[in-house]
């Protein structure tokens, strides 16, 4: 069976209002994220579709893209505009784009 070509981006192309689903690990969450998006592990993914945020298009992002990657392809097979972010977090941090940590100390990409 073909696969839609899989729509990628760089997290700093991302817009300001971007609807973003983080399917990285809790630990990984609580060290830093991005404070609008809607925190859902990889491996609950599939029995939390209900949950999974509306957006056109949804930004899936992890750690470097590779979870992510999976977890947009398998979005997009069901039917929502699920586009990777190709870089993840680390290129989130490495724009320079705000996050927030957990933790009480400053927000960092784990």
């Amino acid at each position: 069976m073909p696969h839609p070509e899989l729509s990628e981006q760089p997290a700093s192309a991302l817009p300001a209002d971007a609807v973003v689903l983080d399917v990285r690990e809790p630990a990984e969450w609580v060290a830093g994220h991005i404070e609008t998006a809607v925190h859902i592990p990889i491996g609950a993914v599939t029995g939390r579709l209900s949950d999974i945020p509306e957006g056109d298009p949804l930004y899936v992002i992890c750690r470097s893209g590779s979870r992510s990657a999976r977890v947009a392809e398998f979005l997009s097979a069901q039917g929502i505009a699920a586009v990777n972010v190709a870089d993840g977090m680390q290129g989130w941090a490495s724009a320079g784009k705000p996050m927030v940590s957990d933790t009480g100390r400053s927000p960092e990409v784990v």
